[in-house]
């Protein structure tokens, strides 16, 4: 039973307020009795974690505030790839009858986001859009592709620099300025739907290099089509701002995030709902932002506790999950967190794990023993369990671990599961017994 009588309530807290800093840095030792009340707390790391990898079909990709674009060489993920696909709008359609066309000019801000060598050069590429960006109901994912009309109208290469203030400026080809130019000075195009007919768009994509993912503010970037107008004794220099069409709903932009040549664990999911369990994948899950990948993971003998005798009750619990040694570095980086949702047995999302309804539970990665390789994300899951345990959960149901940016980023991680003595992912569980036999 999971239940206290008010007296032996009353007893345990007493007893645990005059330990000395809370359970979890307690001196008493796993199956010490307090003679005075009969309780023991005892505190367990046997219980069996499943973990698994799941792959979702797609994720949508144009609900998002970032432009990414990139590409690297994975040893585990393959060679991963974003995409961004952008339609623009001018902040005016008019141009003096008198003006001169000056040049194209693409600015793209960061916002601070980057995976992998930034101090690897990268070479993005610039081409226009062949069909209009017209997304289905829901939006566009990063398994979306927009054809293209293949030639590249502007190249750049450069050293990223993720938290610089100024924008990368690409200087576009002449062709598609100066066509723009002469259709709003012609009133040729005074209108969105025109200038739609006219020019589709953008497909902004690195070439074959292995460098950085970059991200870039879709709010802070976008183009500037610079003309001259020569006044009675000067020369003025004027421009028209085409920002990144997001006024529309859904919006006509998205990043395409796509991983060739994966290891064999992570190819030829059949559907979200297929669960590729560690014990099949080298005793590891997976999580790749952007792609789709994730880590589900059960507890699937909780109610095995009921079997240590007496009546208790639980005083903590926090699951401990362990990137895989040497699986990460200083380039393929882990973050400091980790969301934790709920999911149904078809791995559909039901809700994000909270405290109470409170506060969002985390994944805190704790670096203390970094030096020696023990490093973890330490989530707390004391309620989760506690309703487990209650029969309140549908037993079909898991936690998902997923990082921030799911859609996004490509950031990834490879996890450990429970068959490593030395370092695997555990739940811990403190657990107060009572009313034992003497």
């Amino acid at each position: 039973m999971i239940r206290l009588s008010l007296a032996s309530l009353l007893i345990l807290i007493i007893v645990l307020a005059c330990s000395t800093e809370g359970v979890n840095e307690s001196n008493f030792e796993a199956g010490d009795t307090f003679t005075s009340s009969n309780i023991r707390v005892v505190q367990l790391d046997t219980a069996t974690v499943l973990m698994s990898t799941i792959k979702y079909d797609s994720i949508i990709t144009s609900e998002t505030t970032r432009i990414l674009v990139g590409r690297y060489e994975d040893p585990v993920f393959g060679v991963v790839e974003s995409s961004s696909y952008l339609e623009l709008l001018p902040d005016g359609y008019t141009i003096d009858s008198e003006a001169v066309f000056d040049s194209l000019v693409f600015y793209l801000k960061h916002d601070g986001y980057f995976y992998n060598d930034t101090l690897t050069s990268l070479t993005i590429s610039f081409e226009e859009l062949s069909q209009k960006l017209s997304p289905s109901d829901d939006g566009f994912y990063n398994s979306s592709n927009i054809t293209t009309k293949g030639e590249s109208l502007g190249v750049i290469s450069f050293y990223p620099r993720p938290n610089d203030a100024d924008s990368l400026s690409v200087k576009l080809n002449d062709s598609l300025g100066v066509g723009l130019f002469e259709n709003f000075q012609s009133k040729s195009i005074v209108n969105s739907d025109e200038l739609k007919e006219y020019f589709k768009g953008f497909r902004i994509s690195a070439e074959n290099n292995n460098g950085p993912v970059m991200g870039y503010s879709l709010s802070g970037s976008g183009m500037r089509l610079f003309f001259s107008v020569a006044e009675e004794n000067d020369v003025v220099q004027d421009y028209i701002d085409f920002s990144i069409n997001q006024a529309t709903s859904p919006p006509p932009f998205f990043n395409e995030i796509i991983a060739k040549e994966p290891i064999e664990a992570l190819r030829s999911f059949t559907s979200q709902e297929e669960n590729r369990y560690s014990r099949l994948t080298g005793n590891q899950s997976y999580i790749q932002s952007g792609v789709g990948i994730a880590t589900r993971i059960e507890f699937p003998h909780i109610q095995t506790i009921h079997d240590i005798g007496g009546e208790g009750t639980l005083l903590g619990a926090v699951l401990k999950v362990r990137p895989t040694v040497a699986s990460y570095n200083d380039l393929l980086m882990l973050r400091d967190t980790l969301l934790v949702f709920l999911v149904d047995q078809n791995n559909d999302i039901t809700e994000q794990l909270s405290i109470e309804d409170i506060a969002s539970v985390q994944g805190i990665l704790n670096r203390n023993d970094e030096e020696f390789n023990n490093i973890y994300y330490e989530i707390p899951i004391s309620s989760y369990v506690e309703e487990l345990l209650l029969g309140m959960r549908d037993e079909k149901e898991a936690l998902l671990l997923i990082p921030n940016d799911f859609n996004t980023s490509v950031d990834r991680y490879v996890l450990t599961d429970g068959s490593n003595n030395e370092s695997r992912t555990s739940l811990e569980i403190t657990y107060a017994v009572y009313g034992e036999d003497e």
